[in-house]
């Protein structure tokens, strides 16, 4: 029987170990792609693969997911932007409700709707608390979902709401500048997040090196999560996961 990744995320963070995702959107990383980063992700030593996207228009998803499990020993996680981003060929799903922002339906209403789906998955569910935070550029996920982000600059609104977060149950905290973003989460609201709550702390968006994957992890974050700088230099993987990896032991 596998051991849950909760477990495995829990215990690293009580350890001080840092983690590493590497996101792939099923929109930009066709079949013929995975080849590659399936080899560069096992050379490096990746801890997760995270799949999924804020708008995914192709119908690639499962078939990659598929993919990953049999050519990869690393834990598939989805990271829907949707509750058609669901399949029961992962390992596990981050179960997103959008504290952050207002919209009801990203709070609860497609909760409602996947349950019954997700119930009967047989996905290790891992309800999370995601938080859009200002990356100094419009992204996707602000547009889909009609979220006004939280200032870069406002700690103390982000260190509330992953409080809020966590004491309403979420096992998991993520802070998102979102894909493309021009800016990192600033350290400055990691720390404030990560020093106020007790369950593992996600960030991504805007980390496009080891410098600044290093910075969050320094911050607090227990996982980092890089996708649209790895799309553009696959490289990356290796130089990312070496420098969150050697941060744990710094």
């Amino acid at each position: 029987m596998k051991r849950p990744l909760y477990s495995l995320l829990t215990e690293r963070k009580n350890k001080g170990q840092k983690s590493f995702a590497v996101l792939i959107d099923p929109d930009k990383a066709p079949l013929a792609a995975l080849d590659e980063l399936i080899a560069l992700g096992a050379e490096a030593a990746v801890d997760y693969w995270f799949v999924g996207g804020s708008l995914v228009v192709s119908n690639q998803l499962e078939e990659q997911v598929q993919y990953l499990k049999k050519h990869s020993d690393i834990p598939v996680i989805l990271f829907p932007g949707s509750p058609s981003q669901v399949t029961r060929q992962a390992d596990a799903l981050l179960y997103l409700s959008l504290v952050s922002g207002r919209n009801a339906d990203l709070l609860i209403g497609q909760h409602v709707l996947s349950a019954p789906f997700v119930k009967q998955s047989g996905l290790e569910i891992l309800s999370t608390g995601y938080m859009v935070i200002d990356g100094g550029a419009p992204t996707t996920v602000s547009y889909i979902s009609n979220a006004t982000p939280i200032p870069a600059n406002k700690n103390e609104i982000a260190q509330c709401t992953a409080m809020a977060a966590e004491m309403l149950g979420m096992k998991l905290i993520y802070l998102d500048a979102g894909s493309g973003a021009l800016h990192p989460v600033r350290e400055e609201m990691i720390a404030a997040v990560s020093s106020h709550t007790q369950v593992p702390l996600i960030v991504g968006g805007g980390i496009t090196d080891p410098d600044k994957a290093v910075a969050a992890c320094r911050a607090g974050a227990d996982l980092v999560v890089v996708g649209n700088a790895i799309e553009k230099d696959k490289k990356l993987i290796g130089a990312i996961s070496d420098a969150i990896h050697k941060s744990s032991r710094a």
